[in-house]
């Protein structure tokens, strides 16, 4: 039982290595044209509105399984101003968090016309969330002094900043996340640190193919988080092809922590590091967008072997009528489908 509890704990303790954390989680949204959720700078950076609404559900066969819900909008306001909102929805077993961001970014547009893009954006998200931990259902004939078996729940807010430089098809981002020291006061000071910085580096570069009707686009996506120091990485490659309707893609991603976790197999102790592999498929039609991804783990040590499913939906906000990816509407997304 003892090793069991102990196989459960690294399971859990793995998954949310480069996931858990206070505000919106780092999964896969920025790889299905969800940028904005993880770098406030690119609030308003097109020049039309995006709106995109997630759902992410892990382990369908597990009560209680992490689940979270994502709506958001973006747009640019005047020349070089872009506003943007997100709403939130977090749960995991006895842990659940509320919360939405206000963000205001501000966009240098170092090009003469608007056909090219050399753009240097700086933006801030300011967010509110409440932190919840559901002691109802835990078992009163184990007595503990640290549980009151009540709902206890706790408010806080924090600050997300970072800065973005897109260059034809260059592009490159950097986002300090809970970049204040906040104390929740949900649990005993002697388990929770109130530095919960993530620092995140993310780069890409779309190779347009022959004849304009395919796009490639290979990227990265660096995190580190201050006090634990943890490290992961994350390799990404998608391939985009215009329709007549809009647009279709897939692409792949591997994220791999530079961080592992001992354990015991048989008399051997071994070493595993989070992995996972994560297909996206998605599309537009006019005005209209949809994504699935999948993420799997890999390694020896799995709660289940099911993966993690996410849908995105969303609404492009354009100016004006757009067919395809026409040469001269290039600040305006058509040949940067992520940007």
């Amino acid at each position: 039982m003892k090793l069991r509890n102990t196989l459960f704990s690294l399971i859990v303790a793995m998954t949310a290595a480069l996931q858990a954390q206070d505000g919106l989680p780092v999964y896969h949204d920025y790889f299905a044209d969800n940028l904005y959720l993880l770098h406030p700078s690119m609030a308003g950076a097109s020049a039309y509105g995006k709106l995109r609404m997630t759902a992410r559900q892990q382990w369908f066969d597990q009560n209680e399984a992490p689940n979270i819900q994502t709506a958001s909008y973006h747009n640019r306001v005047g020349q070089n101003s872009g506003l943007g909102a997100i709403v939130f929805n977090d749960a995991n077993g006895y842990h659940s968090q509320v919360g939405g961001y206000l963000t205001y970014a501000h966009h240098l547009l170092f090009s003469r016309n608007r056909s090219e893009i050399n753009q240097l954006s700086f933006g801030m998200s300011v967010g509110l969330m409440e932190s919840k931990l559901d002691e109802t259902n835990f078992d009163p004939s184990q007595y503990d002094p640290v549980i009151a078996g009540i709902i206890q729940t706790t408010g806080y807010f924090n600050v997300d900043a970072g800065m973005s430089y897109n260059f034809l098809d260059f592009a490159a981002h950097f986002t300090v996340k809970n970049l204040l020291f906040r104390n929740r006061s949900l649990y005993s000071e002697e388990f929770e640190s109130n530095n919960q910085r993530n620092y995140i580096l993310s780069m890409s570069y779309g190779i347009p193919g022959s004849g304009g009707l395919y796009y490639f686009e290979p990227s990265f996506l660096l995190q580190y988080k201050e006090r634990t120091q943890e490290q992961g990485v994350d390799l990404n490659f998608k391939a985009f092809r215009a329709m007549e309707f809009g647009s279709v893609y897939a692409g792949l991603s591997y994220r791999r922590s530079f961080d592992g976790a001992e354990y015991l197999d048989g008399a051997q102790v071994r070493n595993q590091k989070l992995q996972y592999i994560t297909p996206v498929v998605g599309a537009t039609y006019k005005n209209l967008m949809f994504a699935y991804t999948y993420s799997y783990q890999t390694g020896s040590v799995r709660l289940e072997s099911g993966g993690f499913h996410q849908i995105t939906i969303g609404y492009n906000f354009l100016r004006g009528r757009f067919s395809g990816w026409d040469q001269d509407m290039r600040y305006n997304g058509m040949l940067r489908p992520n940007f």
